[in-house]
């Protein structure tokens, strides 16, 4: 019985085994379900719009003036600094009038002159008209004299020279009184010259103005054509940046259309409006150039940049999409019986409002009423199955499925 005992407790076990295991209950079978994954979607409505193109560039002032020192002297006087809003006449600076007073007396005393060295030469052009019949008729008596042998041949040649001599005094006299009105004028331009300096010593604006650098300070002594400051109209300011070269000749068709093509930018807390108004003729690789002209650039100063969204032509029958529907580039997907059907499209461009884009694309199989899926899936493919939901109710992929496809 010791012997057998193990064997015994074997037998038992192994026919205990064998009953549950005949006994147990029949597992469920496993169903294999399809992966469904949840996804966004929009109607598509198709319309038109104007595309957008987004620049950067710099504030400039085409029309800006140079202040110049009319000639050296000292800055007696400074009424404007960096950045300061001016008014038509308003006196920015001053020379010190000493340094300018003498060269104007000066011009006038040489004018002045003038006139009287004319009433001179024409009364001593009478004079010597009368020396010069004396001596010709000096010369007359002494060559009859001579004829007759009565006078010496030596007198007669002094009477000559005497005459000659006078001549000669008579014909530059002359010459001076010709030359009198182009000497008067040149006079009178040093003159007009030195009136015009000594109003410039008082520099005003020209127009309303702001301004842009101030060079000197008062007490400095300048040079004739130093730089004293800058200003430019702050009504008059532009745009310059540059737009790819593909987009160039569609712009300028549209300018000479007529139509308008506006452009926004922010400057800080302000809402800057812009205007295109010319395209250059060269292109590099960088792109061509525009200028927009700023509506209301009184809180832009010049040299500032810009970062300004610019309206491009209408254009017509496309739809607009965020930029998360578009997959490999050239690609979106619709949702037909909650499965996916790829759709080549060509981009028009895209429109940005605010912080918010949307690309335009065309698409002859997408009519308005399709819907199109907005979630980026990077393995959508033909075919998967989808399920549109809410953005608030959206869960994890996983908890959709109990299997893989």
């Amino acid at each position: 019985m010791r012997r057998f005992l193990p064997l015994f407790i074997l037998l038992i076990a192994l026919g205990g085994f064998a009953a549950l295991r005949a006994t147990r209950p029949a597992p469920s079978p496993v169903e294999a379900r399809e992966r469904v994954w949840q996804i966004e979607a929009l109607t598509a409505q198709t319309s038109s719009v104007q595309p957008t193109l987004v620049l950067y560039g710099r504030v400039e002032a085409p029309d800006q003036v140079r202040a110049a020192a009319p000639v050296g002297g000292r800055i007696l006087e400074l009424n404007a600094r960096d950045g300061d809003r001016v008014t038509a006449g308003t006196v920015l600076a001053r020379l010190d009038p000493r340094d300018l007073q003498p060269r104007l007396a000066q011009a006038q005393a040489d004018v002045e002159r003038e006139h009287i060295r004319q009433r001179f030469d024409v009364d001593a052009v009478r004079q010597e008209k009368t020396l010069l019949a004396l001596a010709q008729a000096k010369v007359a008596r002494f060559e009859k004299l001579k004829d007759a042998r009565l006078g010496a041949e030596s007198a007669f040649d002094q009477a000559r020279e005497e005459a000659a001599r006078v001549q000669l005094m008579l014909s530059q006299r002359e010459q001076a009184i010709a030359e009198h009105p182009a000497r008067l004028a040149q006079l009178q331009a040093r003159l007009a010259e030195a009136r015009r300096d000594a109003q410039r010593g008082e520099i005003t604006a020209a127009f309303d103005a702001r301004i842009g650098k101030v060079e000197v300070a008062a007490g400095d002594q300048v040079q004739a054509g130093q730089t004293l400051l800058t200003l430019y109209a702050s009504d008059a300011l532009f745009l310059r940046a540059r737009v790819p070269a593909i987009y160039a000749e569609e712009l300028r068709s549209a300018l000479h259309r007529g139509e308008v093509l506006r452009a926004e930018a922010d400057f800080g807390s302000q809402r800057v409006l812009a205007q295109l108004e010319r395209i250059a003729g060269e292109a590099d690789a960088r792109g061509v150039e525009v200028l927009l002209r700023l509506v209301d650039s009184n809180p832009v100063p010049a040299g500032a940049f810009l970062n300004a969204v610019l309206q491009r032509p209408q254009v017509d029958d496309v739809i607009a999409l965020p930029p998360a529907a578009l997959h490999g580039g050239d690609r979106v997907y619709m949702v037909q019986d909650e499965r996916l059907v790829g759709v080549r499209v060509s981009r028009v461009g895209e429109r940005r409002e605010g912080e918010e884009v949307r690309l335009l694309v065309r698409a002859p199989q997408l009519d308005t009423g399709s819907t199109v899926m907005v979630t980026h899936l990077p393995h959508a493919i033909d075919g998967l199955a989808v399920e549109v939901i809410q953005p608030e109710s959206r869960t994890a992929p996983a908890a959709r499925s109990a299997g893989a496809a």
